[in-house]
């Protein structure tokens, strides 16, 4: 796997944040399997089981909270990272309903505070901050958003990413300035926006998928809340493989990479909760749901799609696997896990590659 990326990961110290979350553990595999050296620091995982935990990852696992700030200052003076995945988030629409100013101080100051002690150490060569598709302003149109859409958010939850957007555009404009990348700095800052992630190994709250699989564990039916609701999906790797990239262009020193970046998956593959919940009862026969359309008294968007032209043409960039492909691999995994205690995270990740 090292030729992945042009061998840019081999032997480089990356900070992943969130490692311990769902797409932190599989992007701190990846990186592992490239030959990086991979330092994690998150708070301790929040369910049992857990992917990170699962996957017994020979890593530096530091734990911690993002807005310590001193804390992750002596992380960053300690390892000397070249390049910093920022994952680390309250990742939840329905929790920020409950926790706005958790939220907000998480997502935004903590942003705010990683991108300090980024600029406050030399070797740091390139950033990338992981926000959300949810950080448009949803007009909830037919059409995606491109990156140069209005930020904003409804819930707390996507108004601090829309939030995070915006710090992250000040700090590149003010300290990491494209225009002066090997003058005045040495540092190249980028933000990708993806859409709704689906993989094994999460169990998120208010989830679909981990509601699925809990609900698969305790032989219950999973009462689906919003099942007309339509969402970009698309498997976690090729969301990943889009922040690779980013990353690898970013090490290279190609400034012009230096900018917001939409990963999602092509249009015919924005499907309703619906359609999911019935692929994954074709593949699971243990599968029991009950489709009731509830009238919400929190708002959740029900239409949200991303235009992915620009890492298309500008980063050759595509996802490899259609939605069918995306929710028949996350089956297997669950099942596999559930039925017989296996992780195939690796054998997943080294399909994607080979194929």
């Amino acid at each position: 796997m090292n030729n992945s990326y042009n061998n840019n990961y081999q032997g480089k110290t990356v900070l992943v944040t969130g490692h311990t979350g769902f797409k932190g553990s599989w992007l701190s595999l990846w990186l592992l399997e490239m030959g990086a050296k991979v330092i994690g620091y998150a708070q301790e995982p929040e369910s049992t089981p857990n992917h990170f935990n699962l996957l017994e990852l020979d890593m530096v696992s530091i734990i911690g909270d993002i807005r310590d700030e001193k804390k992750l200052s002596e992380v960053f003076r300690e390892y000397q990272p070249e390049i910093v995945f920022h994952l680390a988030a309250q990742p939840f629409v329905r929790r920020s309903y409950k926790e706005p100013v958790e939220t907000f101080d998480t997502n935004v100051m903590g942003t705010v505070k990683l991108l300090e002690a980024c600029r406050h150490t030399p070797s740091v060569k390139a950033i990338v901050v992981i926000t959300s598709d949810k950080c448009y302003e949803n007009k909830e149109w037919a059409w995606g958003y491109r990156e140069n859409d209005p930020l904003g958010g409804h819930d707390p939850y996507s108004a601090s990413k829309g939030a995070t957007e915006i710090v992250a555009a000040s700090y590149r404009s003010s300290f990491f300035n494209p225009s002066e990348y090997g003058k005045s700095h040495h540092t190249l800052l980028a933000t990708c926006r993806a859409g709704n992630v689906i993989g094994g190994g999460d169990w998120g709250e208010d989830r679909l998928i981990p509601d699925i699989v809990r609900a698969v564990e305790s032989g219950t039916p999973v009462e689906i809340r919003s099942p007309d609701a339509i969402r970009p999906w698309q498997h976690v790797l090729d969301a990943l493989s889009g922040y690779l990239l980013v990353g690898e262009k970013l090490l290279e020193g190609d400034a012009s990479v230096a900018d917001a970046w939409n990963f999602g998956p092509k249009e015919s593959d924005t499907h309703t909760v619906a359609w999911i919940c019935n692929r994954m009862a074709e593949k699971w026969e243990e599968v029991n749901m009950r489709m009731q359309q509830h009238k919400e008294t929190l708002h959740e968007a029900t239409l949200l799609k991303l235009d992915c032209s620009k890492a298309h043409l500008l980063l050759r960039w595509q996802g490899k696997w259609d939605a069918e492909k995306a929710i028949d691999l996350t089956t297997q995994w669950y099942k596999e896990f559930i039925n017989q205690g296996k992780i195939i995270t690796k054998e997943q990740l080294s399909l994607w590659i080979s194929q």
